[in-house]
């Protein structure tokens, strides 16, 4: 069912041509029992209130790091970073402490985070061979785990988006040597948050591509390159199919734009148990319709708009490379809201695929019109245990929650508590906010249902809340988390990924309960 509009065609060969097994760093990781030949930079990673001494070190070297250390409150707490160059009969030019504080303790996320910082500090030095040594980390399993996780961090943040730089500067292109003890154990975790890394990329690469370039049929295009290869079944439904099934919330977003509506469906079937669903916000641009957004710096973000599909590829990717044994497909309504003499009108009515009728009150509401499709999709072709929707919906979620925390809404104990676990693990925050006692927040005079209501974002999720219908649903609104305007942690600055370590994590919870 997989159809190429004619309009995307050259667009679509450039990109993919590209990008179809898309190599996002330059950098390269290999673990190994051994010292790595001439490192030109040595890092250590130095437990709390270790001596610092490695195997080989003159007592010249010693003294001189045990005096840098003091010199600097150097504790080996968990962050802490010092430098020294030219170090004392050392070959390497520059010697790196990392503190990794009481090991057993360090959680992944911080040790991504210490990666990420490691990254910035190599990259503003001429630094090319880096040996990273874990032998001061007593425990050889946790010296592996260690070492893959903040491998993992350094590769998040040297992503770079430079395909428009008509001279891009240099990415990252160093080689990073890791010595451990336990290769094979530090070597699978790794391969295993290097699938990971993959998804967050892909989920990046989608949200950074500008409306006029990553339109419905591109995008659904490129996830296809990017998912097909690792043995993930994907469908592409052409304008006309979304029609047919009588998906006309979904088409209606897109009847005013060149780019008309496409759904994507990808599913990784790792195992046999019931599948779950992921239905991702994938509006490719967002003008606001009639509704037109008047701010000239919110407009110019609207790219990030489909972030949410953008995630939910990036999970089933993630998913895939670590062939997880899961069961899951990622549902990906696909639209562009432009204005032109066809588009919808305030006050217009749409019939979903459910045959529900919804007053569009707001046609800068649109990412609800285009998810309720997706729902109903994912409920009525594939029958899923549990359904996430998540998307870049609602200013109303930073007002309650700022920008640390998306929003999450369900009545599923199980479903909250394993998503705040997934959020926990990755860092990728999900606050509960209620449903209920929200009595007619929705209701229409001329219609099954209204687009809009208030407060905000309960509108919005009690909207989705009818098309799960029976199915256990939550609603994850990552409003502002899609894009930073400045690097920090693991993050570049662009496109954040968002949303894809939180849905793969939960989808393997959930899984295992």
């Amino acid at each position: 069912m997989r159809t190429l509009k004619l309009a995307c065609m050259f667009f679509c060969a450039l990109l993919i041509a590209g990008t179809a097994n898309a190599q996002y760093l330059q950098t390269s990781t290999r673990f190994a029992a051994q010292s790595a030949a001439q490192a030109d930079t040595l890092v250590v990673l130095v437990p709390a209130d270790a001596t610092v001494a490695l195997d080989g070190w003159s007592q010249a070297t010693r003294d001189q790091v045990a005096r840098a250390m003091h010199a600097a409150g150097f504790t080996g707490a968990a962050g802490q970073q010092e430098l020294l160059l030219a170090p004392i009969e050392l070959p390497a030019d520059r010697l790196v402490l990392m503190g990794v504080g009481q090991t057993a303790e360090l959680p992944r996320h911080r040790a991504e985070t210490m990666g990420a910082a490691l990254s910035v500090l190599i990259n503003d030095s001429t630094a090319n061979i880096i040996e990273v040594n874990t032998q001061l980390i007593a425990d050889t399993g946790e010296a592996a785990r260690i070492a893959a996780e903040i491998a993992h961090g350094i590769d998040l943040r040297n992503y770079r988006f430079d395909r428009y730089k008509s001279a891009p500067e240099p990415r990252p292109a160093q080689s990073y040597h890791w010595q451990v003890a336990a290769v094979s154990d530090a070597q699978q975790a790794y391969d295993l948050l290097s699938a990971m890394a993959q998804g967050v990329f892909t989920a990046r690469e989608l949200t950074n591509l500008p409306g006029g370039d990553g339109f419905p049929a591109a995008f659904a295009e490129y996830a296809l390159q990017q998912l097909a290869p690792l043995g993930v079944d994907v469908t592409i439904l052409n304008p006309e199919q979304v029609l047919e099934l009588g998906m006309g919330s979904l088409y209606g977003v897109s009847q005013g734009s060149q780019h008309k509506a496409h759904l994507l469906v990808a599913h990784w079937k790792g195992s046999d148990d019931p599948v779950i669903a992921l239905v991702g916000k994938g509006n490719t641009f967002d003008t606001g319709g009639y509704n037109i957004k008047t701010d000239s710096a919110s407009i110019l973000q609207m790219q990030s708009d489909k972030a949410g599909g953008a995630a939910v590829v990036g999970a089933v990717k993630a998913l895939a490379g670590q062939r997880a044994a899961v069961n899951v497909v990622a549902v990906v309504p696909l639209s562009q809201n432009a204005i032109s003499g066809e588009a919808l009108l305030p006050g217009d009515v749409v019939t979903a695929g459910n045959g529900k009728t919804i007053e569009v009150a707001s046609t800068d509401a649109e990412g609800r019109l285009i998810l309720a499709d997706g729902i109903w999709y994912a409920r009525h072709h594939f029958n899923p245990r549990v359904i996430a929707d998540i998307a870049t919906l609602t200013g109303a979620k930073n007002t309650a929650l700022g920008t640390a925390y998306s929003a999450i809404f369900t009545n599923e104990p199980e479903i909250r508590d394993s998503l705040t676990l997934a959020g926990e693990l990755t860092q990728e925050l999900v606050w509960p906010l209620p449903l209920d006692n929200y009595s007619g927040i929705i209701d229409s005079r001329i219609a099954d249902m209204r687009n809009s209501g208030t407060p905000g974002a309960q509108a919005g999720a009690i909207f989705l809340q009818q098309f799960a219908e029976e199915t256990p649903w939550v609603h994850i609104d990552m409003a502002s988390e899609a894009l930073t305007a400045t690097a920090s942690g693991i993050n570049p600055a662009g496109a954040t990924g968002h949303g894809v370590r939180l849905l793969a994590e939960w989808v393997k919870l959930f899984s295992d309960q």
